[in-house]
């Protein structure tokens, strides 16, 4: 890294160089210090016209179209009073065999409702491919969901193929019957937080190999020590993982390991917040990397008020035109959402992400929900330049 430098009207960041090879942006300008923005001329002015979520004053939530998820029965039943059954005429049996698919059909409609699928592009005895309404199809916005009604409108069955939502279940409209379904795997309002300490989770120490892997690339013992870096022995393999761990006010919240091959993954049913979160604690200036040795990389360059994304960057920002959903929705920002109190106090957020594709539409989601009035945007210098 040679050259820093940040996207904003009228205000540059002057270049630092160090015989590290780590250059970063002026000491003097990221201390936490109170930032004035001053209004640049309207010709200089970026225009933003996506909608944007500012913490430091929350607007009320969005209210959804669909109705609040409610699982109850549905009222109807039917006890039959005599022992003897009298044969009916044929047309009084197809006549009340077409009530009871009338009544079948209302009593479903209402339960898939409720619970935000759309039944009015669903065929009966067929399979319909929808948008779920849980993970809102990713990124892609892909129609996951997979919904199957009963001819007669009996029953319905669905589930989400996307693999990190899986959400699925059934519903029916006989007297007496619930819905059940599982709670999609984003889901946070239903899952359960585990607790998690260093013990349990069989942490320890970094040995003598890792730490030289992690010097060569300019991290130090102190710097790791102070962000409580460990590792992580499999007990069937024996092979040694790096442990990120991740805390909030001194207590562990998560953890995220990376092996030798560069495979990443993460604690379940853990809390996502930012990796650092502690460092920017009550100040002015954020800066916002893309991976966890970004953020000890930036540390050992003199920046400590510095945090990362705890799931890496996207494949591409979402459209410009579209608003940024609720919070319960927003499942793949929810890291912000649950570190608000942290961000809303910050006067200035520099967004130091990588500079390639999804680093840079990394960016973008970050700067819509922050408030694009107080994002800084680096710019790195192209690799291809230094050899």
């Amino acid at each position: 890294m040679r050259l820093l430098l940040l996207h904003r009207p009228l205000h540059k960041l002057s270049a630092l160089s160090s015989s590290t090879g780590l250059l970063m942006g002026s000491k003097q300008l990221l201390k936490s210090t109170p930032f004035t923005n001053p209004s640049p001329p309207s010709s200089q002015r970026h225009s933003f016209h996506s909608h944007r979520l500012v913490f430091s004053a929350f607007p009320p939530k969005p209210r959804s179209k669909a109705r609040p998820f409610c699982l109850r029965t549905n009222g109807y039943s039917y006890v039959s009073h005599a022992n003897v059954k009298i044969p009916k005429p044929a047309h009084l049996e197809n006549t009340e065999k077409k009530r009871l698919e009338d009544l079948h059909c209302v009593i479903l409609k209402k339960k898939l409702m409720e619970i935000g699928i759309d039944d009015e592009i669903c065929v009966p005895g067929q399979y319909s491919h929808l948008i779920c309404p849980m993970c809102k199809g990713g990124d892609s916005e892909e129609k996951s969901l997979s919904v199957f009604i009963e001819e007669d409108w009996s029953y319905a069955t669905w589930q989400c193929h996307r693999r990190k939502c899986d959400w699925k279940g059934r519903t029916m409209a006989f007297a007496g019957r619930r819905s059940s379904y599982t709670a999609s795997k984003n889901s946070t309002t239903d899952k359960m937080i585990r607790e998690i300490t260093v013990e349990s989770l069989g942490l320890e120490p970094l040995c003598e190999e890792l730490l030289a892997y992690l010097s060569e690339r300019g991290i130090s013992r102190e710097t790791l020590e102070r962000n409580k870096v460990k590792q992580k022995r499999c007990s069937k393999t024996d092979q040694i993982s790096i442990a990120f761990t991740y805390w909030r006010n001194q207590k562990l919240i998560g953890c995220k390991y990376r092996d030798i091959n560069k495979k990443f993954w993460q604690e379940k049913d853990t809390e996502r917040i930012f990796y650092g979160l502690d460092d920017i604690k009550d100040t002015n200036d954020i800066i916002i990397v893309e991976g966890e040795m970004d953020k000890l990389a930036m540390e050992e360059a003199g920046y400590r008020n510095c945090v990362s994304v705890p799931d890496g960057a996207p494949s591409k920002a979402s459209p410009s035109d579209k608003e940024v959903p609720p919070e319960e929705q927003d499942t793949k920002y929810q890291f912000l959402w649950n570190c608000k109190e942290y961000l809303k106090k910050a006067s200035r957020i520099i967004l130091a992400t990588d500079g390639d594709g999804p680093g840079q539409a990394l960016a973008e989601e970050l700067a819509r929900r922050l408030g694009r009035e107080r994002c800084w945007r680096v710019s790195w210098p192209k690799k291809k330049k230094y050899g």
